[in-house]
């Protein structure tokens, strides 16, 4: 993940599958409501619980295509799986993320959620 936000952002938006995932108004009304501190948190935890181990739990399939908006945040930004991170951003298969590769990760989707929030993409 060597490319800078804005420039993994332009390229997902490029995307004809990524593009199309956009947060709903209630999704953005429960971020509003919760607030980014907490939204930073859920993805954390998110990413965290479900994609650093080496081989994660049901791999391809842990991430749920509705639901929180970090979740939506995930198809868009291609951070869904370890084969999403390793097809866009050649992070290796089977070998645990870093801290710094899980906090590459949630500033990406945090940045794609806040453009949503405010309608920017």
């Amino acid at each position: 993940m060597s490319q800078s936000i804005d420039e993994a952002l332009a390229k997902l938006n490029r995307s004809t599958f990524r593009s199309r995932f956009k947060l709903n108004d209630k999704q953005i009304a429960y971020i509003n409501e919760k607030g980014m501190e907490t939204i930073r948190k859920h993805c954390e935890d998110i990413i965290s619980e479900r994609l650093s181990e080496a081989d994660p739990k049901n791999d391809g399939k842990q991430t749920p295509m509705k639901g929180h908006p970090v979740f939506i945040a995930q198809h868009a930004c291609a951070c869904c799986c370890r084969g999403c991170l390793n097809k866009w951003y050649h992070v290796p298969k089977h070998v645990e993320l870093t801290k710094i590769q899980q906090e590459k990760i949630v500033n990406l989707l945090m940045a794609w959620i806040d453009r949503q929030v405010n309608r920017e993409c």
